[in-house]
């Protein structure tokens, strides 16, 4: 899958951006890799951020630095990948280490909470942004009723069933798989009669 091919600098501040800006954990974190990784740096199409998000979430581990290393990993190979972990977590790392002592100490200040508060929204809006986003993607390869179907039966299995989110995703990227050799097949079938009609 085709993409630009960056350069170290545009990776440090991409993963440096991500990791300062990120706030409340890896999946709020994801919308701002998306926005460096396809929108600024057009390192690769969305379908394939989707299809590496969606196996980042299948493995074990946060996601963010999952992410951060596939992109370093894509774009520089191993030192790539070493770079963008580090340019994401060390930030953040020395700051909360700096500022551990001040944020206890203001813990209970109603100016700190009311910027938590704040700020909550706007991940909100983020994540609900790229939720519509991979939802309309997903309506245009599987349709509309199949889409929403596997949608209702995702959340079933993650919040009512209390199924591990690795093993439904990787349920869903297997039926993903079949899916896509089902509709190649039939497209090249297609092309196949309508060449033989012609």
């Amino acid at each position: 899958m085709a993409g630009r091919q960056g350069s170290y600098q545009e990776l440090l501040l991409a993963m440096v951006r991500t990791g300062i800006l990120g706030y409340g954990g890896g999946p709020s974190v994801i919308p701002l890799i998306r926005y460096e990784a396809v929108t600024r740096y057009s390192w690769m199409e969305d379908d394939e951020f989707g299809e590496i998000l969606a196996l980042g979430n299948a493995l074990p581990g946060p996601i963010a630095p999952k992410m951060a290393a596939y992109l370093g990993y894509h774009q520089k190979g191993v030192p790539g990948a070493i770079t963008a972990v580090l340019a994401h977590i060390m930030p953040t790392s020395v700051a909360m280490v700096a500022l551990l002592g001040l944020l206890y100490a203001l813990r209970h200040s109603p100016v700190v909470a009311g910027m938590i508060a704040a700020v909550r929204p706007v991940i909100a809006v983020m994540l609900g942004q790229m939720t519509y986003e991979f939802a309309e993607r997903a309506w245009k390869g599987l349709g509309k009723v199949f889409g929403i179907a596997f949608g209702i039966l995702a959340f079933l299995l993650l919040s009512v069933l209390n199924i591990h989110p690795g093993i439904v995703v990787a349920v869903f990227l297997a039926y993903g798989t079949v899916h896509l050799s089902a509709v190649v097949k039939r497209n090249s079938s297609h092309a196949d009669k309508k060449g033989a009609s012609s």
